[in-house]
């Protein structure tokens, strides 16, 4: 990936980050307290939307720097490790939203895959880091 482009996603996905955490704080607060579920449930799906929000920010500042870093000179570590939080956050935050929207359990069996990819990246970036000139 370029540079430009994994700055784009990391900014894309802080935006949609910012949004879906508003849209939690409020707007589905107040709906799934009418969906008919348990309290402690309702204090499930919300904490399970917290997570997905929070991972798919910690991922889009990752995304920041990575992509500031690779403006300095890519490595295919670089790209790999962006391109895995791409499809990490995609999975892990997106079967979580979803989870929560829809009551899809079966989501819930996808989510490591998701989580495995992040996991993944983290490896990659370090390699990254580890192979850097600097």
């Amino acid at each position: 990936m370029r540079p430009r482009q994994i700055l784009v996603a990391g900014s894309v996905l802080g935006g949609l980050g910012v949004a879906l955490g508003a849209f939690g704080a409020h707007w589905l607060e107040g709906a799934v307290a009418q969906w008919g579920l348990e309290p402690q449930e309702q204090v499930k799906q919300l904490a399970t939307w917290e997570v997905a929000v929070r991972y798919q920010m910690y991922h889009a500042l990752a995304l920041l720097a990575i992509g500031l870093r690779a403006m300095r000179g890519n490595t295919r570590y670089l790209g790999w490790s962006a391109k895995l939080f791409i499809v990490g956050v995609t999975i892990f935050s997106g079967c979580l939203y979803t989870l929560v929207l829809s009551g899809a359990k079966i989501l819930g069996a996808v989510v490591p895959i998701g989580g495995t990819c992040l996991i993944v990246g983290w490896i990659l970036l370090a390699m990254a880091a580890w192979k850097s000139q600097d």
